[in-house]
């Protein structure tokens, strides 16, 4: 069988890559909190999370879930069991739809506002996975040496909170926090201790 991460994977490289070609649909997938409010386009809250603005941006954010997600998902398969795909369909989603939660309430009245990608739902699996496992060793582009989860988790909230402050990166930055918060706050509904151990390896 295949793993609900790979699943997940394709299926979005599949819908993104049909996006790559065909405006209307892209359009159609956008995240626009404007028409979410007035037009009731509810299912746009989800549709976002499928597409992706070019091969670089589905590329970086598959890759992640790939790696991070399939690590976390062999974990959770050996401490769960069978729940752990319903964990882990939760997590994912629950990480998209919850990083537009900030987004939404912060361009409601602005038309012009659009986004699309899942790097939401990316960053809550990513986030789960450092939690549950802060001594894991992850590396970032251009930077050769290994950082542990515990350190490298805050320092990225850090870095896209100040991005957010600064703008102008056209990078939904609100999204990325909103759905690293709802992955910190999944794995500790499931596992508080978690939480101690990480925050006793950061202190």
């Amino acid at each position: 069988m295949l793993s609900l991460i790979l699943i997940i994977v394709i299926l979005t490289v599949l819908i993104s890559y049909q996006g790559f070609s065909n405006s209307d649909f892209v359009e159609k997938s956008f995240f626009v909190p404007y028409r979410v409010k007035y037009n009731k386009e509810y299912f746009r809250i989800f549709s976002h999370l499928f597409i992706h603005a070019d091969w670089t941006h589905l590329s970086f954010n598959m890759i992640s879930l790939y790696f991070l997600g399939g690590f976390l998902e062999s974990q959770w398969n050996y401490e769960f069991g069978n729940l752990s795909n319903y964990y882990l369909l939760v997590l994912y989603f629950g990480g998209g739809i919850t990083a537009t939660l900030w987004p939404y309430f912060r361009n409601s009245q602005n038309p012009a506002y659009r986004s699309l990608g899942a790097s939401g739902a990316v960053s809550a699996v990513i986030f789960a996975a450092m939690l549950w496992n802060p001594q894991l060793e992850l590396y970032l582009m251009f930077i050769p040496i290994p950082i542990k989860a515990y350190i490298l988790a805050p320092l990225y909230l850090v870095f896209e909170y100040y991005s957010l402050k600064r703008g102008g990166s056209g990078i939904a930055h609100d999204a990325h926090i909103g759905g690293a918060l709802f992955g910190i706050l999944f794995v500790l509904l499931i596992d508080s201790n978690k939480g101690i151990e990480f925050l006793a390896l950061l202190f």
